[in-house]
């Protein structure tokens, strides 16, 4: 698929993409959320292949910050009022198209951005609308591998991802692209 090989920048909502989308609260009122270390693995992945990473979700969080912290993920945009606006704004920034994002969501908030970015996708639990504008819906569910399917498929696609698991399997001391 030709137009895969033109993602360069790799942006997801985080609530039911990165999170199972519960959002559990402690007697004190504090929020948790539960991220993969399986999509964690993708995001390393899609980074190591070049890929720049984002997330742009629609709440605040100073669990998403840490997880972005320690994932080395590029540009996070909390509170985003109108995702596609932020995203058109971080493309502005960063000198991308549209076209170069993959966009990965789960709800009608993500709706928009599935449908103008190069390649779009969801979670199979996602709500049908973001299911049917998808280009690519995962076989699984969101927090639970779907972004990192997503990501080998990317990979795949852009021929780098048999570098990528050899640079594992024989131990090399860094990837060389």
């Amino acid at each position: 698929m030709k137009y895969l090989t033109q993602i360069k920048l790799l942006a997801l909502d985080v609530d039911g993409v990165l999170t199972d989308g519960i959002i559990y609260y402690s007697p004190a009122g504090d929020a948790m959320k539960g991220f993969s270390a399986r999509d964690g693995m993708g995001i390393s992945l899609a980074r190591m292949a070049g890929l720049r990473t984002a997330l742009i979700t629609g709440r605040r969080s100073p669990m998403v910050e840490q997880r972005a912290k320690d994932l080395h993920i590029d540009y996070v945009i909390q509170d985003a009022k109108d995702k596609l606006q932020a995203l058109r704004q971080l493309c502005r920034d960063t000198g991308l198209t549209m076209e170069e994002v993959s966009y990965m969501g789960d709800d009608l908030n993500d709706v928009s951005l599935i449908r103008n970015v190069g390649f779009g996708a969801a979670p199979c639990d996602g709500c049908e609308e973001a299911c049917r504008a998808a280009a690519f819906v995962s076989n699984f569910r969101g927090g639970y591998g779907a972004l990192r399917e997503l990501v080998e498929y990317i990979l795949k696609n852009q021929g780098v991802w048999d570098d990528i698991v050899n640079h594992f399997l024989t131990g090399t001391a860094e990837f060389k692209q």
